[in-house]
C-alpha cells in the first residue's frame, strides 16, 4: 500500500475531531477568533514536529527559497479565507447546501492542479473524485427538501456560492502546499512538509493576529477564556496538516484530497454510533458512493 493512503486516512480523522471542536468554538467567539485558533495554537506544535525531526531523528533542514515562499504565502492565504467563509456558513439556519459545495474540493484541486503545476489525473481519478464529491453532496442534503431540481438550482443560492469559494479557496492551498514541499527537494518528504508547515501556520497566525489587533480586539478575551479547547483544536489541527502535507508530497493533491472525503464516513459514524442520530436514504446513498469513490480511486486512481 503506498505511504500517502494511510496518512491521508489519518489526517481524515484528525481533521474531524478537529472541526467538531471549532464548530462548538463558534458559539462562543466570533469567525475570526474562531478561524484564528487553527493557526494560533496550532503553530507551536508544527514547529515541534519540526524540532524533533531535525534534533531528535537528525534530519537536514532544507533551504528555502523564492518559489517556496511564493507558494507558502498563496497557500496560506487561500486556507485562511477557505476556511473563514467555511465557518461562515455556519452562522446561516441552513448552511448544509454550503457545505456541500465546498466539499468540491478536490475536483477543483484537479483543475488548478491542472493550470499550475501541469498534473493530469487519470481517467480513473477523475471518475473518483466525480463519485465521492457527489456522495459527500447527498450526505450534507440529506435532511433538506431535496429534488434533482432543487440540487441543481441551489447552485445559484448565496450559501451555495459561499461554499462554492471555500471550495475553490481549499482546493488553491492545497495545490500551492504542494507546490512549497516539492520546492524545497529535500531532505525527505516528512522534513519537506514539516518546514512547510511551520512557516506557512507562522505566517497565517501572524495575518489573523494583526487582522485581530486591527478590527477585532474583542475577540481577544473570547479566544483566552478559550484557551483549553482552543489548544486541543491546534494540536489536532495542526497534526492533521502535517499528515496532509506530507501526503501532498508525495501525491497530487486532487487524490489525495478524494482520499480525504473518507473524514465524511468519520462524522457520519460519530453521528449514528454516539449520537444515535437516525440515517436516512440519502445518507446511506452518499456514504456508498464515497466507498466506491474511494474504492474505484484505490483501484484505477
Amino acid at each position: 500500500m503506498p505511504l500517502w493512503i494511510p496518512i491521508t486516512i489519518a489526517a481524515a480523522f484528525l481533521q474531524n475531531l478537529r472541526s467538531v471542536v471549532q464548530k462548538h468554538l463558534k458559539g462562543v467567539m466570533g469567525t475570526t477568533g474562531a478561524t484564528f485558533v487553527r493557526f494560533g495554537f496550532g503553530f507551536p506544535f508544527a514547529l515541534a514536529f519540526v524540532g524533533v525531526l531535525h534534533f531528535v531523528v537528525g534530519y537536514e533542514l532544507p533551504a528555502l527559497n523564492r518559489t517556496f515562499f511564493a507558494w507558502a504565502v498563496v497557500g496560506g492565504l487561500g486556507q485562511i479565507a477557505a476556511t473563514f467563509l467555511l465557518i461562515h456558513l455556519f452562522s446561516f439556519r441552513n448552511f448544509a447546501v454550503g457545505t456541500a459545495y465546498s466539499r468540491t474540493e478536490p475536483a477543483q484541486a484537479a483543475l488548478f492542479g491542472l493550470l499550475f503545476l501541469g498534473e493530469r489525473a487519470t481517467a480513473g481519478a477523475v471518475a473518483a473524485i466525480a463519485i465521492s464529491v457527489f456522495g459527500v453532496m447527498l450526505i450534507s442534503v440529506a435532511h433538506t427538501a431535496f429534488t434533482a431540481r432543487t440540487l441543481v438550482t441551489s447552485v445559484l443560492s448565496r450559501n451555495a456560492l459561499i461554499g462554492l469559494a471555500s471550495g475553490t479557496f481549499f482546493g488553491i492551498s492545497a495545490v500551492a502546499y504542494r507546490a512549497a514541499s516539492l520546492a524545497l527537494g529535500g531532505p525527505n518528504f516528512m522534513m519537506q512538509a514539516a518546514v512547510t508547515l511551520a512557516v506557512v501556520i507562522v505566517f497565517q497566525t501572524l495575518i489573523m493576529l494583526g487582522w485581530i489587533l486591527w478590527r477585532e480586539r474583542d475577540e481577544l478575551p473570547r479566544i483566552a477564556r478559550a484557551w483549553r479547547p482552543a489548544l486541543f483544536t491546534g494540536l489536532v489541527g495542526a497534526s492533521a496538516s502535517f499528515g496532509w502535507f506530507m501526503a501532498m508530497t508525495l501525491q497530487q493533491a486532487a487524490i489525495v484530497k478524494s482520499l480525504a472525503q473518507i473524514e465524511m464516513l468519520f462524522t457520519f459514524a460519530s453521528s449514528v454510533f454516539f449520537f444515535r442520530e437516525r440515517i436516512n436514504r440519502l445518507e446511506i446513498a452518499g456514504c456508498v458512493l464515497i466507498v466506491g469513490g474511494i474504492l474505484v480511486l484505490l483501484a484505477l486512481g
